[in-house]
C-alpha cells in the first residue's frame, strides 16, 4: 500500500487549523460545553473497554480530568479549569441524592437572576472590597461651585461601592448600571436611603459616559478593550477612568494603586 502523499497531510493539517480557529471564535461557555462532550465520548469508550470495572463517580472524575486537559490545551481561561474538572462529578453526586426536580428549577432560576447575561458578556459578579471603596474615595476629585461630582459604576453589582461613596461624599452624585435582575434589585433597595444615588437596570453599553467625571469598572478581561474605545470616544478631557484589577491591552495606566485586601486588588487609573 503506498504511503500517504505529503501534500495530503499538509491539507489535513490546514483543515484542522481552520476548524480550531473557527471554534475559538465561539463564546467560551460553548467551547467548554463542546470540550465536556468530547471528554464524555472519550470516557464512554474507556468505560466500554473496562466493561463495568470502574464506578460511575470514578468515570465522572476521569471525564472531568480529560475535559480539564482539553480546556488547557485549547487555551480557555484558567478559571474555567476547576469548572471543567468538577462539573460532571458534581452532577453525578447531585443526581445520586435523588432530589426533587423542583430544587433544580429553583437553583436554575436563582443563578439566572444573579448571572443573567454572563453567558453573553462574560462578566461574572465580582464584589469590590471595603479597602477598594476607601481607595476610591481618595481618588475622587473635589466638586466645583458650578457642578457637583458625577460618578458612574459600570456593573454596580450589589451597590456597595455606590453606598459607601455616597456617604463619604454627600456633595457628589453617584450612578450605577447593572444588568442582572437580582443584584439590581438588591442594590436598588439598598440605595433607597441614599438621596444622591441612582442605579438602573440595563447594559453598560447603553450608557453615555460623557456626563461623568469618574467612571469605575470591575468587570473581566474580556470587555476591557471595547470599553476603552467607548470611554475614549465619550468621556470628557480631564475625567478619570478607573478599572479594578483588569488592565486594558496596550494601554499603560497613569496611576496604579495596590490594595492590601484578600484579592490583592489593583486600581488602574487613566486620565482622559
Amino acid at each position: 500500500m503506498p504511503a500517504p502523499r505529503p501534500h495530503c497531510w499538509a491539507a489535513s493539517t490546514v483543515s484542522c487549523n481552520i476548524v480550531l480557529n473557527r471554534l475559538r471564535l465561539l463564546p467560551p461557555p460553548v467551547i467548554a460545553l463542546l470540550l465536556q462532550i468530547a471528554a464524555a465520548l472519550i470516557t464512554a469508550v474507556i468505560a466500554f473497554v473496562m466493561r463495568g470495572q470502574v464506578s460511575v463517580i470514578a468515570l465522572a472524575f476521569l471525564c472531568g480530568i480529560i475535559a480539564t486537559l482539553l480546556s488547557h490545551l485549547f487555551g480557555l481561561a484558567k478559571w474555567w479549569l476547576p469548572i471543567q474538572l468538577f462539573f460532571l462529578p458534581a452532577l453525578a453526586g447531585t443526581l445520586s441524592l435523588e432530589l426533587s426536580p423542583n430544587w433544580f428549577l429553583f437553583t436554575f432560576l436563582v443563578l439566572l437572576a444573579v448571572y443573567w447575561s454572563t453567558f453573553r458578556t462574560q462578566v461574572p459578579l465580582y464584589l469590590s472590597s471595603k479597602k477598594v471603596w476607601h481607595a476610591l474615595v481618595d481618588l475622587l476629585p473635589p466638586a466645583t461651585q458650578n457642578k457637583s461630582l458625577a460618578f458612574m459604576d459600570l456593573g454596580s453589582g450589589l451597590g456597595g461601592v455606590l453606598a459607601h461613596l455616597a456617604t463619604a461624599r454627600p456633595d457628589g452624585c453617584f450612578y450605577g448600571v447593572e444588568s442582572a435582575p437580582l443584584p439590581f434589585l438588591w442594590s436598588w433597595l439598598r440605595l433607597q436611603q441614599n438621596k444622591n444615588c441612582e442605579v438602573r437596570w440595563g447594559s453598560l453599553w447603553d450608557c453615555n459616559l460623557a456626563q461623568y467625571d469618574v467612571v469605575f469598572a470591575y468587570l473581566s478581561p474580556v470587555p476591557m478593550e471595547q470599553l476603552w474605545h467607548k470611554a475614549k470616544k465619550e468621556m470628557q478631557p480631564g475625567s478619570l477612568f478607573i478599572s479594578s484589577t483588569f488592565n486594558i491591552p496596550d494601554q499603560s495606566p497613569h496611576q496604579t494603586i495596590q490594595i492590601d485586601d484578600l484579592h490583592h486588588s489593583t486600581l488602574l487609573v487613566w486620565r482622559m
